[in-house]
């Protein structure tokens, strides 16, 4: 058998493997790392003290620039909370708040977290969450506005 194309069947098989892993994992809510003494939020209030976390939950997005689904997630996290009482939706630049990046082990954008009323970090998505996937994560009381 011809080298090149046992070597093109390889690399053909580790693509579509990745890409099936991708298609399985993006945006799907996962349980958070193992908690610090402090909560998620005090970090990003010491990172962005003028953002006001929401009463029932606070989505939490890190975003870079040129990220194209970062602005799906936008639109999305946004109108999630627009509609349900006590959500905000807070938007960090990663490329500005590296060190906040560090610190919560965010490893891409966009990269979202979803807070209780206290601030502690009840999961997060890497890759772009569907509007159906963040409102199963939301903590109790659907009430709409």
């Amino acid at each position: 058998m011809n080298t090149g194309l046992l070597i093109l069947g390889i690399a053909l098989l580790a693509a579509v493997g990745f890409g099936l892993h991708r298609r399985r994992t993006d945006g799907r809510f996962a349980a958070p790392p193992a908690a610090p003494e402090d909560t998620p939020w005090s970090r990003i209030a010491a990172a962005l003290p003028d953002a006001t976390p929401g009463t029932r939950a606070t989505l939490v997005q890190f975003s870079s620039a040129f990220c194209a689904p970062c602005r799906t997630t936008r639109v999305v996290l946004a109108d999630v909370a627009a509609h349900h009482r006590g959500v905000t939706h807070l938007e960090v630049d990663a490329e500005k708040h590296l060190e906040l990046v560090r610190a919560l082990d965010v490893r891409r954008t966009p990269t979202t977290l979803i807070l209780d009323g206290a601030g502690r970090e009840l999961t997060r998505a890497a890759g772009a969450p569907r509007r159906e996937q963040v409102l199963a994560a939301l903590p109790a009381s659907q009430e709409t506005r």
